[in-house]
């Protein structure tokens, strides 16, 4: 690639890193709320390291991985890049949760205890606790990972308990829909499901939900979190 090409590229996704954060804040707006309490995770599965350095040369330093090895690989090369924070979101198998255990900061996918009571016990003693959020099927599909409404409790007050984890709040992926009312919907019953739980364990302070086809209405109804990826760094190969 020449290196005139390789500037035309950066300025791509500078260009769409700024789109992201200025929909971020006119969604903020329109749901009178302040945009500076919105995170937002760019999320970097299938993107080269080439990539990630572009976006943390903007400003980025949330970065979000579904895929275990290729994480870890990602994670190894951008040492140098010290203050970035990555946030694992993808399902967890448990012969990959001490690699996730060693090398992320955060954990979105977290939806049962026998995962949490792997990732407690694999966390190295030298690292700050695991932060910790509990992603919900909200809209019950069959194939997709996340536990049911009633099993939040349980699950809550086991990792409230584990030592080298800290539960921060709930991750959810709903069904997708066109539709404004659906997903706020969704978002909405989310979002009851974290004031309640904020009421047993006041320290949590995270609501991940919204990606780009549904941010506003993610926003709208208090994600403290959004996950954009295709929107940032373009379409996944």
């Amino acid at each position: 690639m020449t290196p005139q090409l390789t500037d035309k590229y950066m300025v791509t996704i500078a260009e769409r890193l700024t789109s992201a954060y200025v929909r971020i804040i006119k969604a903020a707006k329109n749901a009178q709320r302040n945009s500076n309490e919105i995170t937002l995770l760019a999320v970097s599965k299938t993107k080269p390291c080439e990539d990630i350095i572009t976006a943390y040369e903007h400003g980025q330093r949330q970065f979000g991985e579904s895929y275990v090895q290729e994480a870890v690989d990602k994670i190894a090369q951008l040492q140098p890049y010290s203050d970035i924070i990555w946030h694992f979101i993808g399902p967890i198998q448990s012969n990959k949760s001490a690699l996730v255990a060693t090398n992320f900061d955060w954990v979105q996918s977290v939806d049962r205890i026998k995962i949490a009571k792997r990732l407690n016990s694999q966390r190295p003693d030298n690292k700050p606790p695991l932060n910790i959020l509990i992603q919900v099927n909200i809209s019950n599909e069959e194939a997709k990972s996340g536990c049911h409404l009633d099993e939040i409790d349980e699950l809550a007050d086991y990792i409230s308990q584990c030592e080298y984890l800290t539960l921060r709040g709930l991750m959810a992926i709903p069904a997708k829909s066109d539709k404004l009312e659906t997903q706020t919907q969704y978002f909405k019953q989310l979002q009851t499901c974290f004031d309640k739980l904020k009421t047993q364990y006041p320290h949590i302070d995270t609501l991940s939900m919204g990606m780009s086809g549904d941010v506003e209405a993610a926003i709208s109804a208090g994600s403290t979190m959004v996950r954009i990826g295709t929107d940032i760094f373009g379409t996944r190969t």
